[in-house]
Protein backbone atom coordinates (compact mmCIF):
# COMPACT_ATOMS: atom_id res chain seq x y z
CA UNK A 1 0.00 0.00 0.00
CA UNK A 2 1.18 3.46 -0.91
CA UNK A 3 0.20 6.42 1.26
CA UNK A 4 0.48 10.09 0.36
CA UNK A 5 -1.65 13.23 0.18
CA UNK A 6 -3.70 14.24 -2.87
CA UNK A 7 -5.34 17.67 -2.91
CA UNK A 8 -4.91 17.99 0.87
CA UNK A 9 -6.50 14.61 1.57
CA UNK A 10 -4.62 11.54 2.74
CA UNK A 11 -4.94 8.64 0.33
CA UNK A 12 -3.87 5.02 0.32
CA UNK A 13 -3.58 3.06 -2.89
CA UNK A 14 -3.71 -0.72 -2.89
CA UNK A 15 -2.05 -0.89 -6.28
CA UNK A 16 1.31 -2.04 -7.57
CA UNK A 17 3.89 0.55 -6.41
CA UNK A 18 5.24 0.62 -9.99
CA UNK A 19 1.91 1.95 -11.32
CA UNK A 20 2.35 5.40 -12.82
CA UNK A 21 0.85 8.10 -10.60
CA UNK A 22 -1.19 9.29 -13.60
CA UNK A 23 -3.23 6.07 -13.67
CA UNK A 24 -3.80 6.00 -9.93
CA UNK A 25 -5.11 9.57 -10.05
CA UNK A 26 -7.33 9.02 -13.10
CA UNK A 27 -8.53 5.46 -12.57
CA UNK A 28 -8.52 4.94 -8.81
CA UNK A 29 -9.30 8.49 -7.66
CA UNK A 30 -11.38 9.67 -10.64
CA UNK A 31 -9.31 12.86 -10.90
CA UNK A 32 -9.64 13.03 -14.66
CA UNK A 33 -8.40 16.59 -15.06
CA UNK A 34 -4.93 15.10 -15.19
CA UNK A 35 -4.79 13.98 -18.83
CA UNK A 36 -3.00 11.15 -20.57
CA UNK A 37 -1.21 12.58 -23.59
CA UNK A 38 1.92 10.83 -24.73
CA UNK A 39 2.83 8.58 -21.80
CA UNK A 40 6.55 9.34 -22.14
CA UNK A 41 6.79 12.75 -20.46
CA UNK A 42 6.98 14.89 -23.59
CA UNK A 43 3.61 16.67 -23.71
CA UNK A 44 2.90 17.73 -20.11
CA UNK A 45 -0.85 17.01 -20.23
CA UNK A 46 -0.42 14.87 -17.11
CA UNK A 47 1.35 17.57 -15.08
CA UNK A 48 0.69 17.67 -11.33
CA UNK A 49 2.39 19.42 -8.44
CA UNK A 50 4.42 17.11 -6.23
CA UNK A 51 5.62 18.91 -3.13
CA UNK A 52 5.04 22.15 -5.07
CA UNK A 53 7.08 21.17 -8.12
CA UNK A 54 5.49 20.66 -11.55
CA UNK A 55 6.04 17.00 -12.48
CA UNK A 56 4.75 14.83 -15.30
CA UNK A 57 2.72 12.17 -13.50
CA UNK A 58 3.19 9.58 -16.25
CA UNK A 59 6.87 9.41 -15.23
CA UNK A 60 6.36 9.04 -11.46
CA UNK A 61 5.34 5.77 -9.82
CA UNK A 62 3.10 5.36 -6.83
CA UNK A 63 6.09 4.10 -4.88
CA UNK A 64 7.98 7.32 -5.65
CA UNK A 65 4.99 9.30 -4.40
CA UNK A 66 5.02 7.72 -0.94
CA UNK A 67 4.72 10.37 1.78
CA UNK A 68 4.55 13.28 -0.66
CA UNK A 69 1.97 15.99 -1.35
CA UNK A 70 0.32 15.83 -4.77
CA UNK A 71 -1.91 18.57 -6.17
CA UNK A 72 -3.93 17.97 -9.32
CA UNK A 73 -5.85 20.56 -11.35
CA UNK A 74 -8.89 19.74 -9.21
CA UNK A 75 -6.91 20.80 -6.13
CA UNK A 76 -5.70 24.12 -7.57
CA UNK A 77 -9.06 25.78 -6.92
CA UNK A 78 -12.55 24.37 -6.69
CA UNK A 79 -14.10 27.82 -7.12
CA UNK A 80 -11.93 29.08 -10.00
CA UNK A 81 -10.38 31.79 -7.82
CA UNK A 82 -6.87 30.79 -8.87
CA UNK A 83 -5.31 33.74 -10.75
CA UNK A 84 -3.97 31.53 -13.55
CA UNK A 85 -7.39 29.99 -14.13
CA UNK A 86 -9.00 33.44 -13.98
CA UNK A 87 -6.53 34.92 -16.49
CA UNK A 88 -6.83 31.96 -18.87
CA UNK A 89 -10.61 32.29 -18.97
CA UNK A 90 -10.51 36.10 -19.32
CA UNK A 91 -7.95 35.91 -22.13
CA UNK A 92 -9.64 33.02 -23.96
CA UNK A 93 -6.51 30.89 -23.75
CA UNK A 94 -8.13 27.43 -23.83
CA UNK A 95 -9.13 26.09 -27.20
CA UNK A 96 -9.59 22.33 -27.27
CA UNK A 97 -8.66 22.30 -23.57
CA UNK A 98 -6.74 19.04 -23.52
CA UNK A 99 -3.40 20.53 -22.49
CA UNK A 100 -4.76 23.31 -20.29
CA UNK A 101 -4.78 21.41 -16.98
CA UNK A 102 -1.09 20.63 -17.28
CA UNK A 103 -0.25 24.16 -18.39
CA UNK A 104 -2.17 25.67 -15.46
CA UNK A 105 -0.23 23.40 -13.10
CA UNK A 106 3.11 24.42 -14.67
CA UNK A 107 2.16 28.11 -14.64
CA UNK A 108 1.24 27.95 -10.95
CA UNK A 109 4.57 26.35 -10.12
CA UNK A 110 6.38 29.06 -12.09
CA UNK A 111 4.50 31.93 -10.43
CA UNK A 112 5.12 30.50 -6.99
CA UNK A 113 8.87 30.71 -7.72
CA UNK A 114 8.82 33.92 -9.80
CA UNK A 115 5.95 36.39 -9.53
CA UNK A 116 7.24 38.57 -12.39
CA UNK A 117 8.38 36.18 -15.14
CA UNK A 118 9.83 37.28 -18.46
CA UNK A 119 8.97 35.61 -21.78
CA UNK A 120 12.18 33.60 -21.41
CA UNK A 121 11.21 32.47 -17.91
CA UNK A 122 7.79 31.39 -19.16
CA UNK A 123 9.25 29.57 -22.17
CA UNK A 124 11.67 27.71 -19.88
CA UNK A 125 8.98 26.74 -17.34
CA UNK A 126 6.09 25.93 -19.67
CA UNK A 127 7.44 23.17 -21.86
CA UNK A 128 4.01 21.63 -22.31
CA UNK A 129 2.89 20.92 -25.86
CA UNK A 130 -0.27 22.51 -27.23
CA UNK A 131 -1.56 21.38 -30.58
CA UNK A 132 -3.77 24.48 -30.85
CA UNK A 133 -0.80 26.88 -30.69
CA UNK A 134 -1.92 29.08 -27.77
CA UNK A 135 1.63 30.16 -26.89
CA UNK A 136 1.45 33.94 -27.57
CA UNK A 137 -1.80 34.32 -25.57
CA UNK A 138 -0.43 31.93 -22.98
CA UNK A 139 2.57 34.11 -22.18
CA UNK A 140 0.43 37.25 -21.93
CA UNK A 141 -2.08 35.46 -19.71
CA UNK A 142 0.59 34.13 -17.34
CA UNK A 143 1.94 37.68 -17.01
CA UNK A 144 -1.60 38.87 -16.29
CA UNK A 145 -2.01 36.19 -13.61
CA UNK A 146 1.27 37.39 -12.08
CA UNK A 147 -0.08 40.95 -11.92
CA UNK A 148 -3.22 39.65 -10.21
CA UNK A 149 -1.10 37.72 -7.71
CA UNK A 150 0.93 40.86 -7.00
CA UNK A 151 -2.30 42.83 -6.44
CA UNK A 152 -1.76 45.09 -9.45
CA UNK A 153 -4.80 43.94 -11.44
CA UNK A 154 -8.22 42.39 -10.96
CA UNK A 155 -9.99 40.21 -13.48
CA UNK A 156 -13.69 40.79 -14.02
CA UNK A 157 -14.30 38.58 -17.07
CA UNK A 158 -13.91 35.17 -15.41
CA UNK A 159 -16.56 33.74 -13.09
CA UNK A 160 -16.12 35.42 -9.70
CA UNK A 161 -14.33 33.59 -6.90
CA UNK A 162 -16.67 31.79 -4.57
CA UNK A 163 -19.02 30.51 -7.25
CA UNK A 164 -19.32 26.75 -7.39
CA UNK A 165 -18.90 24.98 -10.73
CA UNK A 166 -22.47 23.72 -10.33
CA UNK A 167 -23.78 27.29 -10.00
CA UNK A 168 -21.63 28.83 -12.74
CA UNK A 169 -24.16 28.24 -15.51
CA UNK A 170 -26.87 30.04 -13.57
CA UNK A 171 -24.64 33.02 -12.79
CA UNK A 172 -22.70 33.45 -16.01
CA UNK A 173 -24.99 34.07 -19.00
CA UNK A 174 -22.41 32.92 -21.55
CA UNK A 175 -22.40 29.39 -20.14
CA UNK A 176 -26.02 28.90 -19.11
CA UNK A 177 -27.35 25.42 -19.50
CA UNK A 178 -29.86 24.95 -22.27
CA UNK A 179 -32.70 22.60 -21.47
CA UNK A 180 -32.68 19.57 -23.77
CA UNK A 181 -35.51 19.40 -26.29
CA UNK A 182 -38.22 16.91 -25.64
CA UNK A 183 -37.94 13.96 -27.97
CA UNK A 184 -41.72 13.88 -28.45
CA UNK A 185 -42.01 17.37 -29.95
Amino acid sequence: MTKFTVNDRPVEYKMDPQTPLLWALRDASNLTGTKYGCGVGDCGACMVLIDGEAIRSCLVTLGESEGRFVTTIEGISNDRSNPVQQAFVADNVPQCGYCISGIIIAANALLKQNNNPSDEDINAAITNLCRCGIYPRLRDSIKRAARVMRGEEKIAAAPPPGISPQDAAASVPAIRNISPRKADQ
